[in-house]
């Protein structure tokens, strides 16, 4: 998950000696989100901004008219209390976190919370990594299997394939079972299918065991960015979040400096070896150092636990009432991204987008090889040393993200806390052109003839554009498709997955055909002709939004901010008399 600001909303003061209860901002009987209200969650048209959106929240879960400001307030009495019954005054009480809860991970110490972001961020870096990794000796996987090279291939292919597919299992079941135990499983499973890669006998053996480790792996990749806005609250995120985003591409890039040396000193196999020390360590660290983090979960086990003490049914969480139809959960997990990805020209063009930088990075794993050890005779070691201006150019990115945000959140300002989306694609407009830059330097410095310099540093402005790229691509897709944003972002993942596997198994003929600077100037065009995606949504955004069948269009923004002026109010449990509010309260939640 990638970095995704929010503006943030103050209420009046509060003073915190009176037992009262905080509930979200109260919306008007206009607008207020009801089983019957055409412009609830339960329909597929965004038509109002969600203030409190946090796409890490179970929306395709739960039904629409669950009140999802439980697992966001805070409250006094430790619970919101629901609906009046038909038949009386009870009724269930959603248990919420009390104030300064220390089961709350938002208010764990920001010294355990910067350790727990360090183990998932390293985590997902070691998943990175495990995917280049192999890439440093494919030659001999080949020679000993007596395979062709693009067979031989298959072993990233097939790993990478795994990274489209997993995130539709693992996403859904993290939002039923929480993340610890998807962490804990998923990488358990990855470790034991190492071992038989490491020690495999034959071809069949190898795939296999690759493939499986590419869907285990993938659930990691998909839960990071959850559980980093699990832990730090929107104003905070800027750093972490920066943090995160690195892992995904600096891994990719250290993975074939590491294996070059490693497989120019023990073979192919020991490439598997180092990957499953990695993994062992960070399946420790992340099964038996780092709790549960998801606020449902923690909830729901409050709840039961709450039950068991009093012996009353009352204490419940929206997941024991309010669940969707398990096939209504199951087409929007695994319909609704595809429907998005083929009907939603944003999503689409996005995905493009996404799918032609992440088959330009596992692209290189094999140009790299054929640029300098076929070209200049470097070893397999060298040639990964080419690799460190690339994660240069990540890094570099990375330290420049908040500088992003902390803009980004002017622009919330100048606009009243109602931004458009289109705001979201500033740094993509201006990042875009980093990468053909580079692919034209990459290209027309690989001549066999030449230094190494042009083309290793030709990797120093696309590792540069990556991340502002990714992470302007991914808060646009949030913010245009709010309470859709899961299944949109699902889409793109699983469709640039599909291509980034794809692209490595012609990329050796594409450079035999064309030659080295004619195969590179092919997709410097591409990345060019991309440019122009981001300036389309920025003129045109905002009319296809509106055609949209499925993106928010902006058309309540006016009721929203009229809604919002003075209120999101502090109200004391006892304050029975008034009828309205009580009934408005009962069902406070993400429009």
């Amino acid at each position: 998950m990638d970095s995704y600001e929010l503006p943030l909303m103050e209420g009046p003061s509060v003073n915190p000696n009176q037992a009262q209860v905080q509930y979200g901002p109260i919306v008007p009987g206009s607008v207020a989100r009801r089983p019957t209200n055409p412009i609830s969650r339960s329909a597929t048209k965004e038509t109002v901004r969600d203030p409190n959106l946090d796409v890490n929240l179970p929306y395709r879960t739960l039904s629409g008219d669950a009140n999802l400001s439980e697992y966001t307030t805070e409250t006094a009495a430790g619970e919101i209390p629901g609906p009046i019954e038909p038949h009386g005054e009870q009724r269930y009480k959603l248990v919420t976190f009390l104030p300064n809860d220390p089961e709350n991970p938002k208010n764990w110490s920001k010294g355990y919370k910067w350790y727990c972001t360090m183990v998932v961020a390293i985590t997902c870096f070691v998943v990175a990594f495990a995917s280049s990794v192999v890439t440093a000796d494919i030659p001999g996987v080949s020679d000993e299997f007596n395979v062709s090279e693009e067979v031989a291939l298959l072993t990233i292919t097939l790993f990478v394939v795994g990274f489209g597919v997993g995130p539709m299992i693992f996403a859904p079941l993290s939002e039923v079972y929480g993340r610890r135990i998807i962490y804990g499983t998923t990488l358990l499973v990855a470790v034991v299918f190492i071992i038989p890669g490491a020690v495999a006998k034959n071809i069949g053996t190898l795939l296999v065991a690759r493939a499986i480790d590419g869907i285990a792996f993938s659930a990691p990749m998909t839960l990071v960015g959850g559980t980093l806005a699990d832990l730090w609250r929107s104003e905070e995120r800027g750093i972490p979040m920066a943090a995160f985003s690195a892992a995904p591409f600096v891994g990719p890039a250290i993975g074939p400096l590491v294996g070059g040396f490693l497989s120019d000193a023990a073979g192919w196999r020991w490439l598997y070896w180092i990957h499953l020390i990695l993994a062992f360590v960070v399946w420790v660290l992340i099964t038996f150092t780092v709790p549960e983090t998801y606020a449902p979960t923690i909830l729901a086990k409050r709840a039961k636990k709450m039950r068991q003490e009093t012996g009353k049914s009352e204490y419940v969480t929206e997941e024991d009432i309010d669940k969707r139809p398990f096939g209504e959960r199951m087409r929007i997990f695994l319909i609704r991204p595809f429907q998005l990805l083929f009907t939603e020209l944003i999503v689409f063009l996005i995905s493009i987008y996404m799918s032609v930088l992440y088959g330009l990075l596992y692209m290189f794993f094999i140009a790299f090889p054929i640029i300098f050890q076929e070209g200049k005779g470097y070893s397999a070691g060298i040639t990964g040393l080419m690799f460190i201006p690339l994660a240069v150019g990540v890094v570099s990115s990375a330290f420049c993200s908040p500088l992003v945000n902390k803009h980004y959140r002017k622009l919330i300002a100048k606009h009243k806390g109602l931004p458009p989306p289109e705001l979201r694609l500033i740094p993509m407009m201006l990042s875009c052109w980093f990468i053909p830059i580079g692919l034209f330097i990459f290209a027309w410095t690989s001549y066999p003839r030449l230094i190494w310099v042009g083309p290793a540093l030709g990797g120093f402005p696309i590792g540069f554009g990556f991340i502002f790229l990714y992470n302007s691509a991914n808060n646009y897709l949030v913010d245009a498709y709010q309470h859709q944003a899961a299944s949109a972002l699902a889409a793109k993942t699983c469709i640039r997955s599909f291509w980034g596997a794809g692209v490595v198994l012609f990329t050796v003929q594409m450079y035999a055909r064309l030659g080295y600077e004619w195969a590179g100037t092919v997709l410097a065009f591409i990345s060019l002709a991309c440019c122009a995606i981001p300036f389309l949504f920025w003129t045109y955004g905002e009319k296809i939004r509106q055609r949209s069948k499925y993106a928010y269009s902006g058309e309540e923004d006016e009721k929203i901010e009229n809604a919002n002026e003075g209120l999101g109010p502090v109200v004391r449990e006892d304050d029975e008399e008034d009828q309205d509010l009580r009934r408005a309260r009962s069902y406070v939640s993400n429009p």
